[in-house]
């Protein structure tokens, strides 16, 4: 799957969010200062040339929705971060985030429990 740039991903976020968008619902969405109008047109016909967003023509503007699933992409995002950080390891990457963050002890059941559930 390609990947996305950081500010196509903040567009992307945002599309997802929303379902459907003009370019002034992005831009309304984004923070200060506010990019300009063209600006996040070119970033949304390169979203549409790299088929993460579909067109559709409403009178003489254009609505913009997702081609790519949310959750598809989160997975493939992952799959490559495990991929090139962690060895294609998931007890690395799982290890790794164990150790950095500081999880409640519900917050560790509930880890447990969604596990125990899996091998089910």
């Amino acid at each position: 799957m390609k990947k996305l740039t950081e500010r196509e991903d903040q567009i992307m976020q945002i599309v997802w969010r929303r379902k459907a968008v003009f370019i002034r619902d992005i831009i309304e969405e984004l923070p200060e200062p506010k990019p300009h109008y063209n600006t996040i047109a070119t970033l949304v016909k390169i979203l549409v040339t790299k088929e993460f967003l579909k067109s559709e023509k409403i009178g003489n503007t254009h609505q913009y929705s997702p081609a790519v699933d949310f959750e598809d992409y989160r997975e493939g995002d992952l799959g490559n971060i495990k991929e090139k950080y962690f060895g294609n390891s998931f007890k690395q990457m799982f290890s790794h985030f164990a150790k950095k963050e500081n999880f409640s002890e519900d917050e560790i059941k509930e880890m447990i429990k969604i596990i125990k559930s899996k091998k089910q």
